[in-house]
């Protein structure tokens, strides 16, 4: 079921699918809903899984002139969308940039959150060479705009594995469920909004790590097996340290929760089991 909710300075549009707990899912720009589907289609016999596009993104469009936005933006646009499914607490899953909205959606409306897995969110900030990194992303915003997006987004790709690392593998359309090659077409059109007005302020994001640890909500930090050690990976295992918990391992890459959705699903789910055992001691 396909569904528009208006929200301040954006109409977001969301899909609702299976019964059970309501399970909500955020994918990280440029990407959208469909790169979360083939997850939302393995966990609909067990949770009422939602997944949306974020804020100027694919169908998610916005209603007043882009302008540069932050993760508490996106954080509200979840508040709401929760609060408009009828305010039981949701499982949350972020992906990627997704994870940054469901941290901080976690830290400041914690009511609404039962349990999160935050699978590799980009946090330059907490690494040591901060601000190498920050010079780097400015680089690549600066190759968007001296040209164009195609050349930003092969050195964002090449950026984001760090120095030594290869760039996360292509997805195999084969592998792929139809909502997700749908959405590699729609992440073309994406790419503007995305280097003009999320990479720097998102890859500035700090979570605020001390509302987390004082919270009721239960967090799960998700690694990729085969990701290499660059900016995602490094990041999740410092966010995962300052948590005081240990990472969870996923199948993959990064992009794991969209190239081999079978597996983690069980995962996710086994770890969502774990994390409301956890919460109810």
């Amino acid at each position: 079921m396909n569904e528009t909710l208006q929200v301040p300075g954006a109409r977001l549009h969301y899909e609702v699918s299976g019964s059970g707990p309501l399970l909500l899912m955020i994918p990280g720009a440029p990407a959208d809903a469909g790169a979360l589907a083939g997850l939302a289609a393995l966990l609909s016999d067990r949770y009422t899984v939602v997944t949306y596009d974020q804020r100027g993104l694919s169908r998610s469009s916005l209603t007043g002139p882009p302008e540069d936005q932050s993760v508490a933006t996106f954080g509200e646009d979840a508040h709401h969308l929760l609060a408009a499914l009828g305010g039981e607490p949701a499982y949350v899953l972020g992906t990627s940039g997704g994870a940054l909205t469901g941290l901080d959606l976690a830290a400041r409306h914690p009511e609404q959150v039962r349990a999160l897995v935050a699978h590799e969110p980009p946090i330059p900030e907490f690494l040591p060479d901060s601000a190498h990194w920050r010079a780097t992303f400015q680089e690549v915003h600066d190759t968007y705009r001296s040209e164009g997006p195609g050349a930003a987004m092969q050195k964002f790709v090449a950026t984001i594995a760090g120095d030594d690392g290869a760039p996360p593998a292509m997805p195999d359309p084969s592998r792929l469920p139809p909502e997700a090659l749908e959405m590699m077409g729609r992440i073309q059109g994406n790419l503007d909004y995305f280097f003009a007005h999320v990479l720097l302020p998102v890859l500035r994001f700090e979570p605020d790590v001390a509302a987390l640890r004082a919270g009721s909500v239960p967090i799960a930090v998700g690694v990729g097996a085969a990701s290499p050690a660059g900016v995602p990976l490094r990041s999740a295992l410092a966010l995962a340290q300052r948590l005081d918990i240990k990472a969870t391992e996923f199948p993959g890459d990064h992009q794991g929760p969209t190239t081999d959705p079978v597996a983690c699903a069980e995962i996710l789910h086994d770890t969502f089991t774990r994390l409301a055992g956890a919460r109810t001691r």
